[in-house]
């Protein structure tokens, strides 16, 4: 019985140390640590298997310490006592328990979204034909979460719809003061008043979608809105808040939000990070000719890579940069989404759901037929560089969503695996084609950051350099002496 009793004290106490140690450092000690000294803590904390994964986190935390002085107080304890503390350092054992019971991780994190409703009508929305009606509970999103909790997942993305539409939505976050936030946002309803309301609570990270410039911003989410994103911005830059930006490429925007003056424009809003998606044909009228060609789509990826190694932001490609997760996240191999009607889907964009949350336990959709044969399936792509079964591999998307009995969850759903089957396939193969040649080329088949029995492929000199070389303030860069072992 004293045993038992003690076991809780003893995770409170560990708790509290760890969290106090973090905040004590953040304001006294990782300020003065040099870059080399942050990556060495970086490599302690993550346990990324692929070397490219490593230095994208260590690239996470060279520029969250140039980030620390401009944060408010309340923003570093949300990064430091729950993204840092709860998600990285204390949810280990939890999440050991869920695969010794199950035989697999559970995910490190779920995209929920708590509405469709939104406040704007863009072309091509991914979410435009979901019912706009269907809503969560906020009883039933909380039950989500404190599930969550119980596998150690304590990091949660908010889409939609536009999350913030709904009255209760900074009510769910501050109830799970535990747990850090991400949240898709048009930006519009994020004036002064909710800047320094996500500022007080902390545990919140804002990304707001933009399309480019004015221009692009403007012609695809109506005109005026550009200014909107941009006074959002301030507002949260104003109140020391964490934020971001998440741009959807298209074939009439691809070059523009990888140019060098659309990232020194956000970069100078204050954005910590960017997020980039490829326009996939779903949603609102489903337009192929909407997708960047696969010649655009590879000149992102090459400069998705200069823009991390030169540029004072944390960016990242969700189509191009398997070789930092070691391929796709979806499926619940990292992340799934539940949408605003229950349904439980291996991805945003891969819109087939098997089962629903107001049916079954997460862990029982987690041990599906459909969710299992997605993460069997992903162990067979060897090409990081085309890891989705959407675009890259839409034969595994529909013999998936066949053998999982999974039925589209908005209206027209069912198009990319029926009227644009062959139109997908086309795109997939024209764009294996350029991968193929990459991979190889550039990656050596894989060779170059892992191979498939398990065994770590060293560093060779080129990847420490590239690793040792981080952007200051003012877009300069510094090397610091980091040595292979």
């Amino acid at each position: 019985m004293v045993e038992l009793s003690l076991s809780p004290l003893r995770k409170r106490v560990k708790s509290a140390v760890v969290r106090n140690t973090l905040y004590l450092a953040s304001n006294y000690i990782i300020p003065k640590l040099t870059d080399e000294t942050i990556i060495k803590i970086s490599d302690k904390l993550n346990n990324f298997k692929a070397p490219a994964g490593k230095i994208f986190f260590d690239h996470i935390f060279v520029n969250l310490k140039r980030k620390l002085p401009y944060l408010s107080k309340n923003v570093k304890k949300g990064i430091l006592n729950n993204f840092i503390s709860n998600f990285l350092l204390l949810s280990g054992e939890k999440r050991k328990e869920f695969i010794e019971k199950n035989g697999f991780y559970p995910p490190l994190f779920y995209v929920i979204s708590p509405t469709m409703h939104c406040n704007l009508k863009c072309y091509g929305c991914y979410s435009a034909n979901y019912e706009r009606k269907d809503m969560l509970s906020y009883e039933k999103i909380n039950q989500i979460i404190e599930e969550g909790k119980s596998f150690g997942i304590f990091f949660y993305t908010f889409s939609g719809g536009e999350p913030f539409v709904r009255k209760d939505i900074l009510d769910i976050i501050e109830k799970n003061s535990d747990c850090y936030f991400q949240i898709y946002t048009n930006g519009s309803l994020i004036d002064g008043k909710m800047a320094k309301k996500l500022a007080d609570m902390g545990n919140v990270f804002p990304c707001i979608s933009v399309e480019g410039f004015e221009d692009e911003t403007d012609e695809r989410r109506g005109k005026g809105h550009f200014k909107k994103v941009v006074s959002a911005m301030k507002n949260l830059k104003d109140n020391g808040m964490l934020f971001g930006f998440s741009a959807t490429a298209t074939r009439f925007n691809n070059n523009v939000i990888v140019s060098d003056e659309f990232i020194d424009f956000y970069v100078k809003q204050g954005c910590f990070l960017g997020w980039y998606f490829n326009y996939i044909p779903i949603g609102r009228e489903p337009d192929m000719n909407l997708m960047p060609t696969p010649e655009q789509r590879n000149y992102r990826r090459k400069r998705v890579v200069e823009i991390r190694e030169t540029k004072p932001i944390v960016v990242a490609d969700f189509w191009n940069d398997g070789i930092l997760s070691h391929g796709c996240l979806s499926g619940g191999r990292v992340y799934l989404h539940i949408n605003a009607n229950g349904g439980v889907e291996p991805c945003v964009f891969a819109q087939f759901a098997a089962d629903n949350i107001f049916d079954k336990s997460m862990e029982d959709i987690l041990n599906s037929m459909y969710f299992k044969s997605i993460r069997k399936e992903q162990m067979g792509i060897k090409n990081r560089l085309r890891p989705c079964m959407i675009i890259d591999h839409p034969d595994i998307l529909r013999k998936v969503v066949a053998e999982g009995g999974a039925k589209a969850t908005q209206e027209g759903g069912d198009s990319i695996i029926s009227e644009l089957k062959d139109k997908m396939d086309t795109y997939s193969q024209s764009y294996g084609k350029i991968a193929d040649a990459a991979w190889e080329e550039e990656f050596d088949n894989g060779k170059f950051f892992y191979n498939y029995d398990g065994e770590k492929i060293k560093l060779n000199e080129d990847d420490y350099y590239r690793r040792s070389f981080y952007p200051l303030e003012g877009g300069k860069t510094v090397k610091n002496e980091t040595k292979a072992q």
